[in-house]
């Protein structure tokens, strides 16, 4: 157990966790002002998690960037930050878990190949002798059971992981984790009681309850934001090279965020201090007033 665990409240154990593949850009920072919020609403934890598990794709002290752009907004975590990559002990364990239980197989299917198959993947490697020195990446069987969970803010949704995804890697051709297994391990590590995220995650939440359910975790309350796309009907995110957050507009990021989550403040508290503006958030948080929509434009008035 780590030295979190004597900390931690068991009633709300909140996370925010970037991939340190850029600066913070509006998108996410509306997600980790929900998260912190959120949590704090309810006397809870906030813990970050440095999602750092594809290096070539993470320039050089991007991480050390969204911590101080984090602390200038006055979003301040609890405990120490979690990288990812050290980690990589417990994944391979959890790895070696599902494959003595005959939960996992190798697979060396081609991009093309899967292209071929549609939507789902169609268990082509399922029963096939792949070479250790061939090039291949590792995937969980799924079932055709359906999983289903009551999102706080979007409602119920429900899905059959094999019929709409099929069996999905956990393990790159790289040999990279996949963030599917990472994330579902690292939330039962911290004891994540309460994932709050962007919508463009609602459907890997049923991977992730699969795997949960596999690998005997337990299973937070989820609850997914709508993200916001730009004016060529994108998703703001780093792929898309989105702008990132200017923390000397610090004020006017935390207000514009609190817009964004519905949450109507006062326009006098515009001007107030960052710390001051998210106190005002915590006292008259209301999750239901969150848009219960996929998405909202970036010039939409809800954020203007």
């Amino acid at each position: 157990m780590n030295a979190l665990a004597t900390q931690r409240s068991p009633k709300y154990v909140g996370r925010f966790a970037p991939s340190p593949s850029g600066p913070l850009h509006l998108g996410s920072l509306i997600a980790a002002v929900s998260s912190y919020v959120d949590a704090k609403s309810k006397n809870g934890l906030w813990f970050l998690r440095i999602e750092d598990l594809d290096p070539p794709r993470e320039p050089p002290g991007a991480a050390e960037y969204i911590l101080d752009q984090l602390f200038t907004l006055s979003l301040r975590w609890d405990g120490d930050v979690l990288y990812q990559s050290t980690r990589l002990d417990a994944y391979q364990e959890s790895l070696a878990r599902l494959s003595d239980q005959g939960l996992s197989y190798n697979c060396n299917c081609t991009r093309s190949q899967i292209k071929a198959m549609g939507s789902a993947y169609d268990g082509s490697c399922r029963d096939k002798r792949i070479s250790l020195a061939e090039e291949f990446a590792i995937r969980v069987k799924t079932s055709n059971n359906s999983i289903g969970f009551d999102d706080q803010i979007q409602g119920y949704h429900q899905q059959s992981v094999e019929r709409e995804v099929g069996d999905f890697i956990i393990l790159r051709k790289d040999k990279l984790f996949a963030y599917q297994l990472a994330v579902v391990i690292d939330d039962d590590y911290q004891q994540i009681t309460h994932v709050i995220r962007g919508y463009d995650l609602l459907d890997s939440t049923f991977r992730q309850i699969h795997l949960q359910n596999v690998l005997g975790l337990n299973t937070p309350a989820y609850a997914h934001i709508p993200v916001i796309i730009d004016h060529n009907g994108k998703k703001l995110s780093k792929q898309h090279f989105a702008d990132p957050i200017d923390a000397k507009n610090d004020k006017a990021l935390i207000f514009k965020a609190l817009k964004f989550l519905g949450q109507a403040p006062p326009i006098g508290l515009a001007e107030a201090p960052c710390s001051e503006q998210l106190e005002w958030a915590i006292d008259n948080w209301d999750i239901q007033a969150i848009p219960k929509l996929a998405n909202i434009s970036e010039k939409s008035k809800r954020i203007v």
